[in-house]
C-alpha cells in the first residue's frame, strides 16, 4: 500500500520523502497535520478564526479570500496544501506559477478523506501515524456504518443558513456522514456544494428530519405543521462544529450526528 500511495505522491509532484515547510490554506488540512504530529513542519497557515492550541504560533498569512502572496513566498515553502474553497481562482493560478509542490484537498466521502490522510501523511514524512490513524478511523467509520445501517434511509433536510434559505449538495462530505447515519440529503440530487432552496422545495420533498445549526432556525420550521419533521418532532438542534471541518476528527462527529438522529 505505502508504495502505490509513494508512486500517487510523484505522479502529482509531492514529495515522497517529507516536506519540511509546509503551508496550510485550510483549516481542516491544518488540523490534520496537528493529528499526524508533524505540526514542527508548519511554517504558515490560512487564519480562520478559532483554531487548535498547537497552531497558535504558526505565522498566518491571511484569510478566506485576502492570502498574503508576498508573505506566503517569503517563508519559502516546499509545500503548500490546499482546499479550492479557501483561495480565489486568481490567486490559485498564480500560486501554480510559482510551481510549488501543492496538494489540493477536496474530498466528498469519508472514505476519501481517509485516503488523503494517508497520502499526506507520506508527503509529511509521517506513514507509520498516517497508516495508524487511518486504520483507526476505517474500524471506526464500519462500526457506525453497522449500527446505523437503515433499510430504508431517513429523509433529511440540512440546513445551512436562513435568509436565505441555503442546504447542501450530495457532492458534500457531510451528505456521505448522513449516509454512514443511515439517513439521506433530499437535496443529494443538487450538484452545487452549498445551493440555495426555497420553503416550497423543501415542503415538496417532505423530510423525514431538518437539522439546523441555531434554534430560531428550527422553530421556525413549525409554521408548516404538516411537514413530517415538524408532525413527529424531528426538529435536531445541531451545534457540533466538527463536520465543517473534513480532518481525521469528522469521523467522531459523524458518530456524534448518528447518535442524534438514531432516536
Amino acid at each position: 500500500m505505502r508504495y502505490w500511495l509513494a508512486i500517487l505522491l510523484l505522479a502529482v509532484g509531492l514529495p515522497c520523502m517529507g516536506a519540511s515547510r509546509v503551508i496550510s490554506l485550510a483549516p481542516s488540512l491544518s488540523e490534520i497535520v496537528v493529528e499526524l504530529g508533524a505540526t514542527d513542519l508548519l511554517v504558515g497557515r490560512l487564519d480562520a478564526g478559532e483554531s487548535l492550541p498547537e497552531l497558535a504560533a504558526v505565522p498566518s498569512v491571511g484569510r478566506y479570500g485576502q492570502l498574503n502572496i508576498e508573505r506566503l513566498l517569503s517563508l519559502q515553502p516546499d509545500l503548500i496544501l490546499l482546499w479550492p474553497g479557501s483561495v480565489g481562482v486568481a490567486q490559485r493560478e498564480q500560486l501554480h506559477r510559482f510551481n510549488i509542490p501543492t496538494y489540493t484537498a477536496d474530498p466528498q466521502t469519508l472514505d476519501q478523506l481517509i485516503e488523503q490522510i494517508q497520502t499526506l501523511a507520506i508527503a509529511l514524512g509521517r506513514p507509520e501515524r498516517g497508516q495508524e490513524l487511518a486504520d483507526q478511523l476505517r474500524t471506526r467509520l464500519a462500526e457506525l456504518r453497522t449500527r446505523y445501517h437503515r433499510d430504508k434511509p431517513l429523509r433529511v433536510f440540512y440546513q445551512v443558513w436562513d435568509q436565505p434559505l441555503y442546504t447542501l449538495g450530495g457532492g458534500q462530505v457531510i451528505s456521505d456522514a448522513l449516509a454512514v447515519c443511515g439517513a439521506s440529503n433530499v437535496f443529494a440530487d443538487l450538484k452545487l456544494p452549498a445551493p440555495q432552496v426555497s420553503v416550497e422545495s423543501v415542503l415538496q420533498r417532505n423530510p423525514h428530519m431538518i437539522i439546523a445549526s441555531t434554534q430560531a432556525q428550527l422553530d421556525a420550521w413549525k409554521a408548516w405543521p404538516q411537514l413530517d419533521a415538524v408532525k413527529h418532532g424531528r426538529l435536531v438542534l445541531l451545534s457540533d462544529k466538527g463536520l465543517e471541518r473534513p480532518s481525521g476528527q469528522m469521523v467522531q462527529a459523524t458518530g456524534r450526528l448518528c447518535e442524534q438522529i438514531a432516536p
